[in-house]
């Protein structure tokens, strides 16, 4: 199950991201991260959140992700231990500059987030000729 929220937290604020505030508990997510010559995909599970609950932002070099699941629906009687409250999920990532921002591209499906990444092309040398002034 995600963890809760806390050394992370105080490490993003450190680091001059700012902390937001929502009601109610913020897990984070967990994450797998896999790298293939054309990309690295971030895979999050976030049980319950739908098309409409997530958010994916790029800011500068920070990558965030976040969700809201959508309203759960208990109807088979009065609960008589809960042990999973549910919350959003919150998780930074930083991106290096070999990402190519423009074609990051996220899909949800059964509240498993996965972003594609595509790496920037490598720079290609090239000959620059000089002339005689």
């Amino acid at each position: 199950m995600a963890n809760t929220v806390t050394s992370e937290v105080a490490e993003a604020t450190a680091a001059g991201t700012p902390e937001r505030t929502r009601s109610g508990p913020t897990y984070v997510p967990p994450t797998d991260i896999y790298e293939t010559e054309e990309a690295i995909y971030v895979v999050a599970d976030m049980p319950g959140v739908g098309p409409e609950g997530v958010a994916v932002e790029l800011e500068g070099s920070t990558l965030t992700i976040s969700g809201t699941p959508g309203e759960a629906v208990r109807d088979a009687g009065d609960a008589l231990r809960l042990e999973y409250e549910p919350g959003g999920y919150l998780r930074a990532f930083s991106v290096s500059d070999a990402i190519q921002r423009d074609g990051i591209r996220a899909v949800i499906r059964d509240g498993v987030l996965t972003l594609t990444l595509p790496k920037a092309a490598p720079a290609q040398t090239r000959r620059i000729d000089v002339q005689a002034g």
